[in-house]
Parts: structure tokens; C-alpha cells; sequence
């Protein structure tokens, strides 16, 4: 009688040319690693283009992201209320689970960095996000459409998104609002 072993787990080295790049409304997203498992850890690079926000909202997904090149601006809330803090190469900024965050890209250049989170952020991103085409732009501003269908799919997520007046609130002018 023969025994099948189980597949096991092997070390690879990923080529971040080859694996799925995302327009998730502006911003793009590479799924680095696959997004297995809800905690398991997923590697995304996400890059911001200029002028691009991210509006605010919260998930209970831990994020911590790792700036490469360019800048972005995060929000934070503290005992004081909300500001934006400037993010650029080699800072890091931490999202616990629960938190309400936004990005906004006022400057020239792309802002780059590497995000771990979870596996279950990457399969929201593959949910809502579409594939970036040969010439790597996105979609800027994002049609009504696929803004319906994000926050469909973070509804089902159980994710958090701010109304326009609370965007408006803390500064992000959201497209077409």
C-alpha cells in the first residue's frame, strides 16, 4: 500500500513582475504573497498616484505600512482629535484593527510602500480591485460603479466607510462629491 505524503510547504522567491497588480479605485496594490487564510500574513506593495486619496475608513484587519519612495499623508486620531502625518521612505506607519485611517497623495510623485496585513484584506482587494492593464495606470477618478460595488463588498467585510461630509471633515475632497 503506498502513502501519498501531504504537500508541504516549500521557501520561494517571488518576482514582483509576475504577480497581480490591482487598480483598487486609484491606488494599485501588488499581492506580493498569496492572501491565504484570514490571518495569515499577506505582502502587498501599494502605490498611490498623485493626487489619489484613500478615504477615510476602518477594518479590523491589522495594517503596518513601510514607505519606499515618494510621500503620502495618513491620517491619525488621537487625544487631541485627527491630523495628517507626513509618511516617506523608511517610515513606518501602524494601523491597529478597529482604527479609522485615510491616505492623501498631495504631492508630484507616486507614493510607494510595502504593506503586511492580512490574507483576508487581499481577497477584499481581488473583490473590488481590477486588473492593471500593460500600461500600469489606474483609474482615476473611480466610476460610480465600482465605487458602489467597494462598498457592497466592504458592507459584506464588515468594514467601515466614512460618508462624504466625514471625509469632508477631515479634509479629503472625494471625487465627484
Amino acid at each position: 500500500m503506498s502513502r501519498i505524503a501531504p504537500a508541504e510547504p516549500f521557501a520561494q522567491l517571488i518576482d514582483p513582475r509576475t504577480v497581480e497588480t490591482l487598480d483598487v479605485l486609484g491606488p494599485t496594490v501588488q499581492l506580493l504573497t498569496p492572501p491565504d487564510g484570514d490571518d495569515e500574513p499577506c505582502l502587498i506593495r501599494g502605490t498611490i498616484p498623485p493626487g489619489v486619496v484613500v478615504p477615510l475608513h476602518s477594518h479590523q484587519d491589522v495594517e503596518t505600512f513601510v514607505g519606499l519612495s515618494g510621500a503620502v499623508e495618513g491620517l491619525v486620531h488621537d487625544d487631541a482629535g485627527a491630523r495628517w502625518v507626513r509618511i516617506g521612505p523608511g517610515d513606518v506607519f501602524h494601523v491597529p484593527g478597529g482604527a479609522r485611517h485615510a491616505f492623501r497623495n498631495g504631492d508630484r510623485d507616486p507614493a510607494v510602500s510595502l504593506i503586511v496585513t492580512t490574507g483576508r484584506i487581499g481577497r477584499f482587494f481581488r473583490e473590488v480591485g481590477t486588473p492593471v492593464g500593460p500600461d500600469g495606470a489606474a483609474a482615476w477618478p473611480p466610476h460610480a460603479e465600482a465605487i458602489q460595488r467597494l462598498l457592497r463588498v466592504a458592507e459584506r467585510y464588515g468594514y467601515w466607510n466614512a460618508t462624504t461630509s466625514e471625509n469632508a471633515a477631515v479634509g479629503l475632497a472625494l471625487p465627484g462629491a
